[in-house]
């Protein structure tokens, strides 16, 4: 049921979530019902429902470790480049935005921290599928890859080949895969045994795609530091 809000940024009805859910909506009001006295849920004066401050509360808790640990270097990371930095681990299919700090270019903005986005479509999401295990990278290319623009890669051979690319370089770019006007530069944050934990990101506008490979120094160096500053969580769920 706290699925189907997701993504929506609007208040849902219960007929809505009902739905969403695929519950009678009998099921689906009591169920609503005991959201609402914990908290996870709230009613407008509408009577539709969104997400309550309680669950945010809770959902705070999650990457914790990550996100503290990792908060100082992506400030470094920003006062150095003065250009959008951000953070994502994989989960699942999408690339999951842990923290991220805001330039004040108005670059075009495809996500927010707790946003998701395939893969496929982003620089840091090819660089954490870059670095899993061949099967898994055929697995993901098999199932459909959706385009949000033209530009976005969704070949499979040649997505392949372009992860292939990525883990030999230590980087991967991307020129308007997203949206329209931005572009991305990413690297992996890696443990002390090669595992790519996470991945550290750069977004500009489009226009400054052939600057974005100056930032590969402070990229790789800032990453050094977010994997050595996680090490005594490795292993650690949360």
């Amino acid at each position: 049921m706290l699925q189907a809000f997701e993504g929506s940024t609007s208040p849902l009805t219960l007929t809505q979530i009902a739905q969403s859910a695929e519950l009678p909506l009998p099921t689906a009001h009591r169920l609503v019902g005991e959201l609402v006295e914990w908290g996870a849920l709230q009613r407008d004066a509408m009577g539709r429902y969104q997400v309550g401050l309680r669950l945010w509360e809770v959902a705070q808790l999650g990457g914790r470790h990550l996100r503290d640990a990792a908060r100082p270097y992506l400030q470094d990371l920003f006062s150095l480049t003065h250009e959008t930095a951000h953070l994502a681990v994989r989960e699942g299919r999408d690339a999951l935005y842990v923290d991220r700090v805001y330039s004040s270019k108005r670059v075009p903005r495809a996500s927010r921290v707790g946003g998701r986005l395939p893969l496929h479509a982003t620089a840091v999401g090819k660089v954490l599928l870059a670095h899993e295990e061949r099967w898994l990278q055929e697995a993901y290319v098999a199932a459909p890859m959706h385009a949000p623009t033209l530009r976005t890669h969704v070949n499979s051979e040649r997505l392949l080949v372009e992860l292939a690319q990525i883990k030999e370089q230590g980087c991967a770019t991307t020129y308007e895969e997203v949206r329209a006007g931005a572009c991305s530069i990413a690297v992996p944050v890696l443990t002390r045994a090669g595992t790519a934990v996470a991945a550290l990101g750069l977004s500009m506008l489009s226009s400054q795609a052939t600057q974005m490979q100056r930032h590969l120094p402070v990229l790789h160096g800032v990453a050094r530091r977010i994997g050595s500053a996680l090490e005594p969580f490795a292993g650690r769920g949360g």
